[in-house]
């Protein structure tokens, strides 16, 4: 098996479709320098195959003569050796994933500089300053990376230096404090490791290589591929390439630009670059940036350069990219290149134009693959509502969207805050892949340093978080920041927009934000791509839902729970009296003016679905959760007493009390206890359903029985139904309304079963809240606590399965219901109405199962409808559907 490719390899396939392989910086690099024959620094890439390997059984035999033929390869087209004592070759040695993971692995740069080979690397350059400088940063980088050396013991070091020169910037520094500087970073790295600093560049080179294998499963790489759902088992790639050097003096630079602002998908290069600066300092926020715009100004002829190879990668990739590219005395590299991550409003932008420029030829079913559900969440986010507010300091406006929470100013502390189900804002000088749990935790993320494409910036826009970086006037001291004589605290609340940079002291009411007229353009193509493959319903259980879910592209509804219309003030005191009703005649009583209630909610989303399926689902939870906690009523009994109307709520209250409710009496065998609850509220659905048509509207009606696991209660069930139907005066042929009865498939039995329960369902409707639970014997209440990190984290479970459908388990009961069920009953229709109907994930095995609808939150219709889309053209393409990143 070959390990490593150098980038001008040929291959049989264009590299970049070898990110499987190469991962996506090596398939890239080898793009640009193979099939574009762009000026990029020469190299070679050590194959994800070799990482799962390491991972797998350590270091692979024979990939220390693999990467000693490509070094040498490398050293001949360079005309360098790695660590000579004349003319030194360095080298970065970068990781590079299948899918983008900024930041979240490691990087080591200028490799192979000794304290024999700096000194040459002086004389060859004529610059000593550029020398030690180069050789500082070495020592830390690897020091931290590959030695484990604690970063802040190499950076309190260089602050000394820096007041000892009174510097302003870390390039005033002159060469004879650079040499104190190394010296006492390698005095740091015995300090820590008990051995010298490596001089070996061999060594240096397997040690940094292994080091970025490693990082694969750091807990931040590990936090971030389970936020972005990715597979943990794909390891990474690793680049070697020959080091160019953005700091040889002022015709020197290095930056990142975008060949479209990924912010607004504005048309026309966008990025920041420095002069005199290596790689890293653009993103870390350490010097205020220049933007790309001013290239043109210090270097006319490379921004020229710059801008036709820009075009040139647009036209090849047929997207925006994003690159990395340095100035070195004069000549222009290209460090790198990706299709670049972009805003919600960007990506919707570019996808349509890009529809519409001839050069690119993007397809309607490309422009709908390319957006993701975070892209159309980010342009549903909340926006400040107008009103007057003092603004404390205003930053830059990083990632759209506005946040309300209270500040923290460590990750554990935000992360920690989020679990007891606090709002948060992360506040940080800048933020670092260390970071990443707290960032995720957070509704939005403050920066006092760096820029728009700083770490925090990039991750945040990937996220759909608000964010606002480089705050200069944010002074961070501890657990409080000032602005002026202003001070906040940690716990303070305050608010953040990421689309203006502006940060207020305070709670600022939000508003939901307004979506681009591109919003409407890609869900009406994604509409016509699932059109006759995946209807799309909301659940709802108000009028005002309804209404809502209608506006988001809701074709119907696919849960109302009728419990949650129990809830309001004045209906609770109703269901109450319902529960304590001594004889047949009170309960009746009090049935008749819940039935009274019922109907005018029913009316009401009956009204604003009209002409749409609504599936009204009966009473569901167990009683107990419409009494008042036990507890909280022995507590006050054992101290204040109780009145004797609290008296019997705690009599009765613990009379319907059980061990396990969610396995007790509740759904249809609450039917079976209390059969005029369900005949109470078929009558009043019936009744609405009536007033309707009578009104010339079109009520379409789906009546389900929830929690039934076999035909004969499901047939008791129904007959309860049709009694009331009948009893009713509305013909079940549909003559005069629409009226459907069928069932929540939500236990595995239930599933199993699907082929006997068809005989008397008209449809079914899968409950995978439910369903996951019982399949895999976690508690949806207290999973999310204890056991789901350390499960995902350890690669035990894939995916949360409360947020993504477990395939093997709940994803085999589903599509085996749907074989016995249509097996049964050819028409047979089936949705799914679990919190996995809005997943993109799910809804591709949804489709794939057979399912003729998907329901989610009236929010997460846009989501749905794009996902659906995605789940077609995924199934066309025999691949995973939704999978665009």
């Amino acid at each position: 098996m070959t390990f490593v490719y150098s980038f001008d390899h040929k291959h049989k396939q264009p590299p970049m479709s070898l990110k499987d392989l190469l991962g996506g910086k090596g398939a890239n690099l080898a793009e640009m320098t193979s099939v574009l024959d762009l000026p990029v620094p020469p190299g070679f890439t050590i194959s994800t195959e070799a990482c799962r390997a390491y991972m797998e059984g350590g270091w692979p035999k024979g990939l220390d003569d693999e990467i000693a033929k490509h070094r040498k390869k490398l050293e001949k087209a360079m005309g360098k050796r790695l660590g000579d004592r004349s003319d030194p070759l360095l080298v970065s040695v970068r990781s590079g994933a299948k899918f983008s993971m900024p930041g979240m692995m490691d990087t080591v740069l200028n490799l192979g500089l000794t304290d024999e080979s700096v000194a040459g690397l002086a004389k060859q350059t004529g610059d000593e300053r550029f020398a030690y400088d180069s050789y500082r940063r070495f020592i830390q980088m690897f020091g931290k990376i590959v030695l484990g050396v604690p970063a802040e013991h190499f950076e309190e070091l260089f602050e000394g230096a820096k007041k000892l020169s009174a510097a302003r910037s870390d390039s005033d520094i002159d060469a004879e404090v650079l040499r104190m500087v190394v010296r006492g970073f390698k005095a740091i790295v015995e300090e820590h490791t008990g051995s010298p600093f490596p001089q070996d560049p061999e060594a240096q080179l397997r040690q940094a290589i292994e080091a970025v294998f490693r990082s694969w499963n750091s807990p931040r790489a590990i936090a971030y591929r389970t936020r972005e759902k990715l597979p943990h088992d794909l390891g990474t790639a690793v680049n070697v390439q020959a080091m160019v050097f953005g700091n040889k003096g002022d015709d020197s630079g290095t930056g990142v630009g975008f060949t479209r602002d990924p912010s607004t998908g504005a048309q026309g290069a966008y990025g920041d670059f420095l002069i005199n600066a290596q790689g890293e300092d653009v993103v870390a926020g350490i010097r205020a940036t220049q933007p790309l715009s001013d290239l043109k100004v210090h270097f006319p002829k490379i921004y020229k350069q710059l801008m036709g190879i820009f075009a040139r990668l647009e036209h090849h990739y047929r997207d925006m990219l994003d690159t990395e590219f340095t100035i070195e005395q004069g000549k222009l590299w290209m460090l790198q290149t990706r299709v670049g991550k972009r805003t919600g409003v960007a990506a919707l932008r570019m996808a349509v134009e890009m529809t519409r420029d001839r050069k690119l030829k993007v397809s309607r079913a490309e422009a709908v693959s390319r957006i993701t559900a975070d892209h159309l969440d980010s342009v549903l986010h909340p926006q400040f509502a107008d009103g007057a507010r003092t603004v404390l300091t205003t930053g830059l406006p990083a990632s759209p969207g506005a946040a309300v929470g209270r500040a923290y100013f460590t990750a554990d502390g935000a992360a920690e805050a989020a679990q007891r189900g606090e709002q948060v804002v992360l506040v940080r000088s800048e933020t670092s892949p260390e970071d990443i749990h707290g960032m995720a935790a957070a509704e939005g993320i403050l920066t006092a340093r760096g820029g728009l494409v700083s770490h925090a910036a990039v991750v945040a826009r990937g996220w759909g978080k608000p964010a606002v970086c480089g705050a200069e006037a944010v002074r961070i001291s501890g657990a409080s920041f000032s602005v002026g004589d202003v001070t906040v605290h940690e716990g303070d609340v305050v608010s953040l927009d990421g689309s203006t940079g502006q940060v207020v002291l305070g709670a600022v009411p939000l508003q939901v934000g307004s979506v681009p007229k591109e919003f409407d353009t890609i869900l009406s193509w994604a509409d016509e791509i699932r059109a006759g493959h995946l209807a799309v319903r909301a659940n709802a259980d108000t009028g005002t839902d309804a209404k809502r879910a209608r506006a988001f592209g809701a074709e119907g509804i696919g849960l109302c729970r009728t419990e949650h219309m129990f809830l309001g003030e004045d209906r609770l005191p109703v269901v109450r009296e319902m529960i304590l009703a001594a004889t047949p005649e009170a309960e009746e009583a009090a049935l008749e003016k819940l039935r009274v209630v019922q109907k005018a909610d029913f009316l009401e989303v009956l009204e604003a679905m009209d002409g749409l399926p609504v599936t009204i689902r009966l009473l569901d939870p167990p009683l107990h959760e419409f009494l008042p906690d036990i507890e909280e009523l022995v507590v006050k009994q054992a101290t204040t007493g109780l009145t004797p109307a609290e008296e019997e709520l705690l009599a009765a209250a613990r009379s319907w009390d059980e061990v396990n409710p969610m396995l007790g009496t509740r759904g249809v065998r609450l039917g079976v206890v209390k059969p005029g609850l369900y005949a109470m509220q078929v009558q009043a659905l019936l009744e609405a359903a009536a007033e309707r048509a009578e009104a010339k509207g079109h009520p379409v009606v789906e009546i389900m029985i929830p929690l039934t696991i076999g035909r004969e209660e499901l047939a008791l069930a129904r007959g309860w139904v049709e009694a009331a139907v009948a009893e009713a005066g509305v013909d079940t042929g549909r003559r005069r309304l629409e009226v459907t009865i069928g069932t929540m498939i939500e236990t595995p039995r239930a599933a199993l079963r699907a082929d006997e329960i068809a005989e008397e369902a008209d449809f079914f409707s899968f409950g995978t809240n439910d369903l996951t639970q019982m399949t895999l014997g976690f508690s949806r209440d207290d999973v999310e606590g204890r056991i789901m990190g350390p499960y995902l984290e350890q690669g035990l479970l894939a995916r949360n399965p409360f947020e993504t459908v477990d395939a093997n388990g709940v994803g085999e009961l589903v599509r085996l219901a749907v074989e016995r069920g249509r097996a049964t009953k050819p028409g047979l229709k089936l949705g799914v109405c679990g919190e996995h109907g809005g997943d993109p994930e799910s809804i591709s095995l949804f489709y794939d199962a057979g399912l003729d609808y998907v329901s989610c939150s009236p929010y997460r219709v846009p989501i749905a409808r794009l996902a659906a889309a995605q789940a077609v053209l995924g199934a066309d393409k025999g691949t995973t559907a939704g999978d665009t990143r």
